[in-house]
């Protein structure tokens, strides 16, 4: 007779492994998270700087409150 084929002995082999494999899902989803986050940082370090804003003349100094 092979017991390894019976509901109870399956039942008992999964829960046993489940713990390993919560453990090792939760390790995938932190690395995907960290590289997601190393991705983030890099666009963000990508950007431009803003330009500067207009501090003479008449052009961008001046606030037309009529409008």
């Amino acid at each position: 007779m092979n017991i390894s084929s019976t509901p109870a002995v399956q039942g008992a082999t999964a829960a046993a492994q489940a713990p390993t494999s919560d453990n090792l899902n939760i390790l995938v989803l932190k690395k995907a998270l960290d590289a997601q986050a190393a991705s983030a940082a890099a666009l963000i370090q990508a950007l431009p700087e803003p330009p500067a804003l207009a501090t003479e003349g008449s052009l961008g100094t001046q606030v037309n409150t009529f409008a």
